[in-house]
């Protein structure tokens, strides 16, 4: 464990010194849970944003894009149930004066079992080598089956007390496991009370005057409160999905990991409205699709797993989170959910406004059901990041630091290296990436030794570098080289904009 921690340290040292991410406000000493994506960052962000988009809606021709307001009618959030039960329940301890999600210190207790249940996995394989039968090992060892079992009791008694909003029972938990305050080592805990997470400011030139409106803490809801206005302007037909990115705001207390859990943070979500009935194979339709989304980044299936949801909210009637394996654990990435009726009913009651579908086909109205999917997108950035960061020892003994982005997110895709400052190669260089820019995000260095610069463009995760050298000005040839394998290869002028293409679309599936 100690092993992956100093990973995710680089990974957030490495993030920063190379232009990814910077504290917020950090001349200030920073904001706690903000971030500022740099140069790279805001690049590679983007990158994955429209990777998301073409997926989902230029791939879809039944999905749409809207753009909703942040700020937005108070009532929609008393519709939604935001204002009465957007909620985290809180534990303080009373030595240390840290104060914690009480949900986290026992799924953080859970995971430990899980751990406990790997190792046992691990060392079984080594044992019977090839012969081993890892689903019938998991299913019939003593020890792993009694793991399991503690793991789902606790489970089952935290999310049901949740859902009974039984506090005093969660804080019961949490002693009964003799769970200790991470930093004090304390077990002197207060109770478990709900904060709730919605950031409230005033909108309107007076202070008596002004209603309090908040900053939306989901983006979901501008896609619902613009269902008729999509369906009509864009003459809908069920099933459809209208599809959405932007910023949601949530005032969380225990912010940390950091940019897994912000306080300004960018969601990706998709709401794809169907016919009552036809839910849950929609639901999983879109858990197979998202995965695949996923895979398709070329990171292992082993850093993924589906997780079902035990205890499901209250207006849903399946739930799951596609999970990655970040270096602190497995934790939620992306939520597909079957939403119900609940949103557009609750909108309809409290607007008064009709919000359901006329079927042409069968004559009738109804309030479509939904299928969401959410996913964080600046969790993704760093699920892309950690994973691609590697250090490498090579042939001569040397070490490199090198982001193995896939080349599709990749900020820059190409760098543009005259060998030397004179004798016409910077201008032949820059005639090369007037020429590569109008289709790539490229860069220009000639600064600093060859070798120097190579492992630069390797720290940012640039896929291909184009090096000039005097050969260049006699035969018109460059050298193309391969971040991941280091590969160099002879290539004419003329046909590097086709060769770049080619390598970059072999990445995509």
């Amino acid at each position: 464990m100690a092993n992956n921690e100093d990973i995710f340290k680089k990974v957030i040292s490495h993030a920063k010194e190379y232009g990814f991410v910077f504290p917020s406000s950090e001349i200030y000493d920073g904001l706690s849970a903000v971030y500022d994506y740099g140069q790279y960052g805001s690049e590679l962000k983007k990158n994955i944003r429209e990777y998301w988009w073409k997926a989902m809606v230029q791939f879809n021709e039944n999905i749409v894009g809207i753009d909703a307001a942040i700020f937005m009618h108070p009532t929609v959030w008393k519709a939604s149930g935001h204002v009465d039960a957007f909620n985290d329940p809180l534990i303080d301890n009373k030595d240390s004066k840290k104060r914690y999600r009480a949900d986290v210190l026992v799924e953080d207790y859970i995971a430990k079992i899980e751990d406990k249940i790997n190792k046992e996995v691990e060392k079984a394989a080594k044992r019977f080598g090839e012969a081993f039968d890892k689903e019938q090992f998991v299913s019939t060892n003593p020890r792993v089956v009694e793991y399991k079992a503690k793991m789902d009791a606790i489970g089952h008694r935290l999310y049901s007390s949740l859902e009974k909003n039984d506090l005093a029972d969660v804080k019961s938990l949490i002693e009964e496991l003799e769970i200790a305050c991470p930093v004090s080592g304390s077990r002197n805990w207060t109770e478990v009370r709900q904060f709730n997470l919605m950031f409230a400011t005033q909108m309107g030139s007076t202070a008596e005057g002004a209603d309090t409106i908040f900053l939306r803490p989901e983006t979901a809801q501008g896609i619902f409160v613009n269902f008729t206005n999509v369906m009509k302007t864009g003459r809908m037909k069920i099933p459809f999905g209208i599809a959405q990115t932007g910023k949601a705001f949530r005032n969380e207390i225990v912010a940390r990991q950091f940019i897994f859990r912000m306080r300004e943070f960018e969601q990706m979500e998709m709401q794809f409205f169907i016919k009552p009935g036809e839910e849950m194979n929609w639901y999983n339709h879109w858990k197979n699709e998202r995965m695949k989304w996923h895979l398709s980044l070329g990171i292992p299936a082993n850093k993924y797993r589906f997780h079902d949801h035990e205890k499901l909210a209250h207006y849903a009637n399946a739930a799951a989170d596609i999970e990655f394996e970040f270096p602190f654990g497995f934790k939620e990435l992306e939520g597909i959910h079957s939403r119900t009726d609940f949103d557009l009913n609750a909108h309809q009651k409290f607007s008064g406004k009709k919000l359901q579908y006329f079927d042409p086909e069968t004559n009738e109205s109804y309030v479509p059901y939904v299928v969401e999917t959410s996913i964080g997108l600046d969790r993704t950035f760093l699920a892309v990041l950690s994973h691609a960061y590697t250090e490498e020892k090579l042939e001569d003994g040397s070490e490199r630091v090198v982001l193995k982005i896939p080349p599709i997110l990749s900020p820059i895709k190409v760098a543009i290296l005259p060998l030397v400052k004179k004798d016409g190669l910077p201008e032949k260089a820059r005639e090369i990436f007037d020429r590569l820019k109008v289709d790539y995000m490229c860069q220009y260095d000639e600064k600093d030794a060859i070798g120097r610069r190579y492992r630069r463009q390797d720290a940012i995760g640039t896929p291909f570098c184009i090096t000039l050298d005097y050969d260049t000005l006699n035969d018109n040839t460059v050298t193309i080289r391969e971040r991941d394998s280091m590969l160099q290869q002879r290539i004419p002028i003329e046909k590097i904009n086709e060769i770049l293409n080619g390598k970059l679309k072999q990445f995509q599936t």
